[in-house]
């Protein structure tokens, strides 16, 4: 897939190009529905599947208080696009300047001028251009004048009933509540947070026994507090473990930290990136009334971990 991250580096319209466009939070089994539809109809004219999204997340300019955490920060939503099999990822730097960008230049002198577009596949809210003035009417309205076709793509449902349809708000209130279980089913995968290992309060290994690896969370979305089996991929490696997210209550500091002990793993990884894949929440956080207490209920957290993970 190619990458393209500034406008000015597209020198001539692609050829016949099918374009789909959002932010694409999550790529979750909705948006790779869009992508598919976009690749199919691409292929019925031998033209160009393209994915059009923004970098920073439009809602970080333009509210840059009120922003809700990504589910996929921009590395991870490039690398799930691609495995869609799209043709080219377009990344706009998203800014106060092109949000004032009209509907009718957007359409005339982005999307049919610059990038060539003869088909764009759209969800059934999709809306664009300076206060939202563009909509699948406006788009139908401008494509006889344009020469492009809507395709306007069916909403993705788990269970036909509205609370079901599959949304990046609906599957960022699972993570949140610890429901692994359920965000898998709308993403079409476990979900993932990956960090920089980075050194911890130095208590894993010499007072519990028990070595992690703590990572720091930036941006993305960061799953309820609480102990969850999960795995994890660090140097191009696949691992099992149990990951704690939280505060650690047994202990005073009440410094919040996500820590992943690794099963049958010894090495010094610090400064290493690691993905971890959330695939069940087994517990709360507990405050303990001694060490020994602790380090048995992680012995046992380890074991149940253990069972999630071969069943």
């Amino acid at each position: 897939m190619k990458i393209i991250d500034n406008l000015e580096k597209i020198h001539t319209p692609f050829t016949n190009a099918v374009i789909t466009i959002g932010n694409f939070d999550g790529v979750h089994i909705g948006h790779q529905a869009l992508f598919h539809e976009v690749i199919e109809t691409a292929e019925t004219i031998d033209g160009t599947s393209i994915a059009m999204t923004f970098e920073p997340h439009p809602i970080r300019v333009l509210k840059p208080n009120h922003h809700p955490p990504l589910i996929t920060l921009y590395e991870q939503k490039a690398e799930l696009i691609e495995r869609t099999g799209m043709d080219v990822l377009i990344c706009i730097p998203f800014t106060r300047e092109f949000a004032s960008l009209t509907a009718k230049d957007f359409i005339a002198d982005l999307l049919v001028r610059r990038i060539g577009m003869k088909a764009i596949v759209v969800g059934e809210d999709y809306s664009f251009g300076k206060n939202r003035e563009g909509n699948i009417e406006f788009l139908k309205a401008c494509s006889p004048e344009y020469d492009f076709k809507v395709i306007v793509a069916n909403w993705i449902w788990m269970n036909r009933t509205y609370a079901d349809r599959i949304s990046s708000t609906k599957i960022r209130e699972f993570v949140t509540d610890g429901k692994m279980i359920e965000a898998e089913k709308m993403l079409g995968r476990h979900y993932q947070i990956r960090g920089k290992v980075v050194i911890g309060r130095d208590r894993g290994g010499k007072v519990l026994g028990i070595p992690t690896a703590n990572i720091n969370l930036h941006d993305e979305l960061c799953p309820k507090t609480g102990i969850y089996a999960v795995t994890l991929e660090c140097s191009g490696k696949q691992y099992n473990g149990v990951a704690n997210i939280g505060y650690s209550p047994t202990f005073k500091d009440h410094q919040f930290t996500v820590e992943v002990h690794i099963f049958g793993f010894d090495d010094t990884i610090y400064g290493e990136i690691i993905r971890v894949n959330f695939i069940q929440r087994i517990r709360d956080e507990k405050k303990f009334s001694s060490i020994s207490d602790l380090i048995a209920q992680i012995k046992q957290d380890i074991a149940n971990a253990r069972e999630i993970l071969t069943t």
